[in-house]
This record gives structure tokens, sequence and C-alpha cells, in this order.
């Protein structure tokens, strides 16, 4: 996409397009009273050029361009740009983008710093280390072969396949990793006969698995911090060639004594409320972890009771599909009167006054829960509509992404006046709440599909075939069902009126960010104007947070594609999330596998990330039914949902989950909490996972998981090195793994049997941890024996065993 689309797009807003997108709005809710604003924040100092913290930046090949309005918010007071002599840098004289080529011999980081008057901002660059592979599969009269894996975004359209020789082959680049892939021949998925590795495609079937070598873990840099004092931080360097300390967006110097290094707090960070030292490493063998730190002035903070809910890193998500919640207000009750529609695909009543009160009664406090996902709360349709796939059942809207409006609060969940009341609940709690947005589609009687019909994408393709569910080969045009048309957001006007939308939420009701449905599907431009709109109009006048988390089911690559200082601050971990799924759910998946995920997951987004990490959500099977066996993982999951009563079946599959949601509170990222998983509500596939949430009534196995997931919640919310801390996996087998976080003087271990059998582990404490002691939280039999922790582990359970510092 070329700049100049870019300065289009931002003079669009004060022209023609934009008005009319308002207009046309405006006029669909003339009828609903206009909403009063909430009370605004206003910045007190000037603008900073540099609004957040620049992630890392991927250089993809021998030449990169970066566009400039990602990262400052004024590009006219670039000054120039410098880095080192193995790069070359050319800034374009509008100062709207930087090519830059490498021409030399780089390292695995590089760093470039910007000039602006008298003020340096210094950005880290990571440089391209893909491989070539070439993948091959003898002839057998094939007409057509074509490959699709996670190197290719399962799109056997980018994977055609060439015969030469009586062999077919493509050659193609990829970072060293592990990929699942199959062949598709004539239409035919085949798994490579040729490669004897294989792994669970997780649906009762496998893929073959391209597994290309990566460096030593052992080999690798590791940074742990150590201590700090008023200015001064400590930490420790293993194997380092080069460290990169940053404040904020500003390169700063170490001292090196040993493995020890010191870094001194610049004056510049006194006058911050909030600021942050980030440490990269690196050597000839690779990058090693890094190292994230919240400052108050020149304080490291040590105690989360510091932290607020605008600190992204320290938000625990719980994600409510509005409808399936709680009824507050049975006057707005209106489920579609058709013979056609089952109950479960029609209302129950949830509302934006049950979810109010369930906030007031603190219901949501027991799992310190301080950021809600809601589920899409605009117009939908009134009736019912047929799928377009077998068996073609008829749906009603209640789960919120069929939009026939959006900018209006569909009657059947209250008006503006009751989400009014929402935020403000949820913010006297202290609670974000972040609003499920739908960008990618509109339903057929959306004001914008009846005025502006060329806006949608094609129904039809060029063959004749119907556009719709083609997810990958079509992933930017496909429609989402017949009645679903998918917006051409390649569009200026397009693109303008959808994000004008967007930001009517957040400016008319205070909102906290956006979850974005259906991610991948939408172009890149329209991610970067939203954000580029986000950061002009909210963030920088304002002075607040405004946290945007997207959806994409796909390779982590793709996923990370849409990650950076221009477009989202995180998606969810899909591919993290199936790996632990298999792993606490099936007894002969290794918890190796679910390792190697996660250093799969730290190479794409980092050591210390904002993505999301889900026990389930509204798309998937309740995690519980595959856990207790009464859903396999090879039988169709929505269609059981139809024919039979799924439920947990074995009760295991209470302590499965208590130990997914362990998991998921002890890894870097942002838990987040699917309505019922507290309780362990089964459920087949959609629709049948989104049954009505359960209060009262609990079994005695429900009590306890929900009780269970409150406590790991609490050490979550309290426990810094479980938020900032640095991540070690100290012992893994098939059954048992142990895994460790440190910030400063806090060690957390946290440690899982998935066995059927008890399980005593010997924890090696480290050197400086020693005169520690140690505590288990959730009934483990513990012994601190000198240099090691002997834990006695039940069959089916974990321990998250903390220090007193």
């Amino acid at each position: 996409m070329k700049t100049s689309l870019y300065f289009l797009l931002f003079i669009c807003l004060f022209s023609s397009c934009g008005q009319e997108a308002s207009v046309s709005e405006k006029s669909a809710n003339a009828a609903e009273p206009e909403a009063m604003p909430p009370a605004q924040h206003t910045r007190t100092g000037p603008v900073p050029d540099v609004l957040n913290l620049v992630k890392p930046i991927a250089l993809t090949g021998a030449k990169t361009t970066l566009i400039l309005e990602d990262f400052f918010t004024d590009c006219s007071k670039i000054d120039s740009v410098a880095g080192s002599s193995q790069l070359g840098l050319s800034l374009s004289p509008d100062h709207q983008k930087l090519d830059i080529r490498i021409i030399g011999d780089v390292g695995f980081y590089e760093s470039i710093r910007f000039y602006l008057g008298t003020d340096t901002y210094d950005f880290l660059l990571t440089t391209p280390t893909k491989v070539t592979v070439t993948l091959r599969l003898r002839d057998n009269g094939f007409r057509e072969v074509a490959l699709k894996g996670e190197m290719n975004a399962w799109n056997p359209a980018n994977g055609k396949m060439t015969l030469n020789a009586g062999v077919w082959e493509t050659t193609f680049e990829v970072q060293p990793g592990n990929y699942q892939y199959l062949f598709v021949a004539d239409g035919e998925e085949i798994q490579d006969p040729k490669n004897p590795k294989k792994v669970s495609n997780g649906m009762g079937g496998e893929n073959s698995l391209l597994a290309l070598k990566q460096a030593n873990v052992a080999s690798l840099p590791q940074l742990e911090t150590l201590d700090s004092e008023t200015g001064v931080l400590r930490f420790k360097g293993q194997r380092c060639g080069r460290v990169y300390a940053f404040l904020d967006n500003h390169l700063l110097e170490t001292e090196k004594s040993g493995d020890t290094y010191t870094l001194k707090i610049p004056e510049a960070a006194a006058s911050r409320s909030r600021s942050y030292i980030r440490i990269f490493a690196a050597n000839e063998y690779g990058i090693g972890n890094d190292l994230l730190l919240p400052l108050s002035g020149r304080e490291i903070i040590r105690e989360t009771g510091l932290l607020n809910r605008s600190d992204q890193e320290s938000q625990i998500m719980y994600f409510v599909l509005v409808d399936r919640f709680m009824n507050g207000d049975t006057g707005n009750d209106a489920p579609v009167d058709d013979e056609r529609v089952l109950p479960k695909c029609n209302y129950m009543g949830g509302d934006l006054a049950g979810l109010s009160q369930k906030i007031n009664s603190g219901y949501l406090d027991q799992f310190n829960i301080n950021s809600i996902w809601l589920s899409p709360i605009t117009q939908n349709p009134e009736g019912a509509f047929q799928e377009y796939p077998e068996p073609r059942r008829f749906y009603t809207g209640y789960h919120g992404y069929w939009p026939v409006f959006s900018a209006k609060v569909d009657h059947r969940f209250g008006d503006d006046q009751r989400m009014r009341e929402l935020v403000a609940a949820a913010h006297e709690a202290d609670i974000n709440i972040l609003l499920d947005f739908v960008c990618n589609h509109v339903h057929e009687q959306h004001t914008i599909y009846q005025n502006h019909p060329d806006w949608v994408t094609n129904r039809t393709l060029e063959n004749g075939e119907p556009n719709i569910r083609i997810w990958e080969e079509q992933r930017l045009t496909t429609w989402f069902d017949s009645f679903l048309p998918s917006l051409d957001l390649s569009r200026e006007e397009v693109i303008v009126a959808q994000a004008d939308s967007a930001l009517y939420w957040v400016k008319t009701f205070g909102l906290d960010g956006f979850r974005h449905d259906a991610t991948k599907h939408i172009p890149e431009a329209f991610w970067r104007y939203l954000t580029r709109k986000i950061k002009t109009e909210i963030i920088a006048p304002e002075d607040r947070s405004i946290y945007q988390i997207g959806e994409t089911y796909g390779s982590r690559e793709l996923i990370s594609s849409y990650i950076s200082s221009g477009l989202l601050d995180a998606q969810f971990d899909f591919n993290l999330y199936f790996d632990a799924r298999e792993a606490f759910a099936k007894p002969e998946t290794s918890f190796e596998d679910l390792v190697s995920s996660m250093r799969e997951t730290f190479k794409y987004y980092g050591f210390h990330s904002t993505m999301g990490y889900i026990s389930g959500n509204h798309d998937a099977p309740r995690f519980i039914s595959y856990a207790g066996g009464d859903l396999t993982f090879d039988e169709d999951s929505r269609e059981a949902g139809f024919e039979r009563e799924v439920g947990v079946g074995d009760p295991v599959g209470y302590k499965r989950l208590a130990m997914l949601h362990a998991f998921n509170f002890s890894i870097p990222g942002i838990p987040v909490i699917f309505y019922g998983d507290e309780i362990g509500m089964p459920g087949a596939g959609d629709p049948d996972n989104r049954r009505m949430m359960r209060f009262e009534g609990l079994s005695p196995e429900e009590t306890k998981l929900r009780d269970q997931v409150a406590r790991i919640s609490g050490l979550r919310a309290q426990s810094m090195a479980l938020i900032y801390g640095d991540t070690r996996f100290e012992q893994v087998s098939q059954g048992t793994l142990v895994m460790s976080r440190t910030y400063l003087d806090e060690l957390v271990f946290s440690v899982f049997n998935k066995t059927d059998e008890v399980q005593l582990l010997e924890i090696d404490i480290p050197v400086r941890f020693r005169e520690s002691g140690f505590k288990s939280n959730f009934g483990g039999k513990l012994q601190q024996e000198g240099t090691k922790l002997l834990l006695e582990l039940a069959p089916y359970s974990f321990e998250i065993l903390t220090n007193s510092n």
C-alpha cells in the first residue's frame, strides 16, 4: 500500500466520504436519543513524539520499508536517522517512509536512531533468519498438487507445486521451527509419504511435521533481573554478545562486571508516572529472552498494588457473551418467534443490565478481573436466517456478529443509558471494557449495504463458485454467509466509514479498547488507519490507554504480521491454545510438545507480550467436554451438540481444566476466562458451547473449580513475577512440567502433573533464592532440603510455589 493512500485516508476524515458515512449512520439511528459523551481526559503536557513502546521491528528481507506514521505523531519533525554501517538507510523526502537495506554482515539485532531536533528515539530491529526449504512428492498421475500448512496459512493457493521429472516440488522460505503440513493432490489431502514425522491435527487425524533445526536453547543468551534501588537496576546476562537496554524508546548504556550488568535510570524518568525498562540480548547463535520492568518515576515497581488497569500486561480478562450471561431486565426479552429456530439458536435474555448487576455484586472481583471482553452489542436483525452450508439450520443474531447498524445498541441488550451504566459500574470496579467490534462484514439489512451495494466484495468468484466461507484462499474477500456480505476494506471510503463507527463507541461511552473480529480477513490498511485514528483522536489528546486485540486463526507468522506499533497491540495465541488443549486433555500428548510450542510463541511475540491466552471461546467446544471424554476430538463437535446432551464425562475433566487455567495464569500474556469456564460448563461446538451461564446450584466439583480459579487469579494479581517475570522451563517430561518466573527477588514455580500417579519432584533452588522460604498454595506436600524443593504432587494436579522475599 502506497504512502499516498494513508495521506488520502487521513484527509478523508475531513472530506465528503467521512461525512457520508456519518450521515448514513445518524439517519439510521435517528429514532435513538443522542448519547452524551463521557467525561473526557485532557493531556496536560505536550503530545509525545512516540505514544507507545515500539516493539522490535522485523526486517523482512534485503529491503524493508517502514511507514513512519506507525511510530511518530508528527513525521515532519524527523531530521535524520542513523544506524550501523551494515544497514543502508534512506528517508523519503516527505519523511513518511524509511527504506532499510541490509548491505553487510548484520547481527540478529540491530538498532537505528531517529533525530527530532534535540530529541532522539531508538528502535530495535530483528534481522531475517529464514531458510530455504524444498518439499517433494512423487507423481502418481496427479493433475494438480499443492502444499498447505502452517508455512502458508493452510492456503493451497499459495503452495502450488510444479512437476519436474516425475516429482512434484515447491520451494519456499521460512523461519527455523516446526510446521505442520499436508499435500493436496487433485483435491485430496494426503500426508508426506517420505516424512516419518507426524503430529496430531487436534481433530482425530495427523499432519506431517517439517522440523527445521533451531539454535540450542543452552547456547542462547539468558537474562535475569537481580535487584534494584532508586535509579539503579542490576541484572544478570549469560552468554550475551550484545545487550540492548532501553528506557521506553531510548537506548541506554550499561556497565558490565562478569555476568552482572548495572543500568542507571536517567533523571528523565523522574517526572513520568509510568515508563519501562526493556532489555534484549543476542549472540552469534541467536536471540535470547528479554526483560520488561515498569517504573514509577525512577523506582522499579515491586508491588502489584502500584499497577492499574492501564498497565496492559496486568490484565485478567473475562469474556462475556452478553445474551448468555445474565438476564437483568426481562422487559427487553425478545426471542425470535419462528418455529424453525431451535432454542439454543435463539435469544435467551442476557443483557447489559445483567452484566452490570454481576459487576456490582462483586462476582468478577473474586477472579480479580480487570478487563471484560464484551461480545458485539450493535443492533442485529429481528428475524432468523438460514446458514449457507448443510444442514442449513436457522439462527438468530443473539451473538451480535450480524450488524444492521454499527452505532446503535441492540434493543434486546439495552440502550445507550444501560451501556453508560455498565461502563460506569466497570470503571468504578477498576475494570476495563473492551468491545468486540465487527469490521469485516455486515448483515444484508445494514444501511451501508442498502445504500452502497458496491462497497462489498464479490459474492461469486470468476469461476462461478460462491465466494462463501473460503477462509484461506479468499481470506480478504470471502463472505461469512450468503446474507453476510464482506466489506471491501481496500476502498478508502469504506475504511473511513468503519473506522468512524468503531471510534463512535470509544468516544461516546469511554470504552478502553477493542477485541477485533476476523482480523486476518481485513487488509492491513484498515488496521493502520484505525490505529492512527485512535492515536490522534484519543490517546494523544486524552492521554489514556486503548488496547486492541485481534482474532486470527493461522500461523504465528500471519498472526504476528498484524501486531506492531501502527497496527494492533496483540492477538489471541490460538496455536498455543490448541497445543495446551492437547497437552492437558490427552494423556498421550507430551508436555515436551507444549514447551516446544511455547518457545515458538516467545520467538514470534517476545517473552513479554499482551497476547491473549484463552480457557476457551465461543467458536470452540468447551475444553472440559474434551478433557472429561464426553466429546471426542475425532467427531463433528457441532453436530454432537444437536444430536445429544454433551456433558463433562469423567470428573477428571475438572482437574484437567484447573491445570489449563493454572497454566494460562502462569505464563506471560493476558489470561482470558471464557464465561462459564470458571465452573466447568460443558458443551460441544457452536452453539452448544454458548449455554446460559449458571450462578447457583453448583455441584461440588464446580464449586471446587470456581474456588481454585479464584485462588489462581489471586496469585497472578498479586505477583510481579507472574506478570513481568522472566520465564524458564526447569523440568519437562511426558507427564510433568516445572517452569519458573523470576522478577527481582520474587520467584514462582508452577508445577503440573497430568499423569494418573503421584509424582515426587525435586526442584533445584537457584543460588540467590536458597535463603528464601517457599510455600505451596494448592495442597501439594512440600519440603525444603538444602538446595532443593521436594514436592509431592497428586495425579491430575498442579501447584504454584511462591517464595517469601
